[in-house]
């Protein structure tokens, strides 16, 4: 983990992202990226596209410059590389573009669940980032305060399409010296016996090279609250979960269970594209 983005819409999860990227970043050698997207209104993006010089454009662009030098000032990001920049350009598709040709580890952003609100940030363009990025994502919702990750829940199906996704989980695991407990949720509407869950869960783990883990099978209504009360039950740190670049997870998963959690989870969850 060498580079982390940190997209920054000015709000208080913003910041609570920026401090848990500072954490990382000290424990990690890594430098910041933090980016603010600049979204103008369609005729003011019409006249920059063809050249113009808008004094509106360059006033908005020195005040989030301005207030991009005042956040690297702050003190929990005292001895971190951290680079800054404004970009004209939507939020999730800027965020997408940014993390193509910077070479981005991981996409630390902050979000409070909801669609509806005036930040650029959370809600929608948090789910689209989640879904579509290359980048793993990491979503934070309350300051996270000593942000130690001791415990990392991974919920899966363990299916084949899981394994590339997975050794990325298991470098950040390894990053942050976590321990992972490896879950498969068992609904009314999907079940396995104990005998072939574990069959699967075997079967996944050979080609793995795994120390500090441990497996488990938990049963409830759907998947989604088994995550969440099965990462309460083991004092989680921290939800992991692959996605489709799609509104929907892998077999295992019905329905958009990543927006779910991002919605509903107070933990942080941290998402890998399929």
């Amino acid at each position: 983990m060498k580079h982390i983005l940190v997209p920054t819409d000015f709000s208080e999860q913003a910041e609570y992202a920026l401090k848990a990227a500072a954490q990382l970043a000290k424990k990690n050698n890594a430098s910041i990226y933090l980016l603010h997207l600049l979204e103008l209104p369609s005729q003011m993006s019409d006249a920059v596209s063809s050249g113009k010089s808008i004094p509106e454009v360059i006033l908005f662009i020195r005040k989030a410059n301005e207030r991009l030098e005042n956040i690297k000032s702050q003190s929990y990001l005292e001895g971190i590389v951290v680079e800054s920049s404004v970009q004209l350009e939507k939020a999730f598709s800027g965020i997408l573009s940014f993390n193509e040709t910077n070479e981005i580890d991981l996409i630390i952003m902050g979000s409070h669940g909801s669609s509806n609100t005036e930040h650029l940030l959370i809600g929608s363009n948090t789910e689209k980032v989640v879904r579509l990025s290359k980048a793993p994502v990491l979503v934070i919702k309350k300051d996270p305060g000593e942000f130690q990750i001791e415990k990392i829940v991974f919920a899966s199906d363990f299916s084949k399409e899981t394994k590339k996704p997975f050794k990325k989980l298991l470098k950040f695991s390894q990053d942050t010296n976590a321990k992972l407990l490896l879950v498969m949720i068992n609904t009314p509407n999907s079940f396995k016996t104990t005998q072939k869950s574990d069959q699967i869960l075997e079967k996944f783990l050979r080609k793995h090279d795994l120390e500090n883990y441990s497996t488990h099978v938990y049963n409830d209504t759907n998947v989604e609250n088994g995550i969440t009360n099965f990462a309460k039950s083991k004092e989680a740190d921290l939800i992991s979960i692959c996605t489709h670049g799609r509104t929907r997870l892998s077999h295992f998963f019905s329905g958009s269970i990543s927006q779910g959690l991002i919605n509903h989870e107070s933990r942080p969850v941290l998402t890998f594209r399929i």
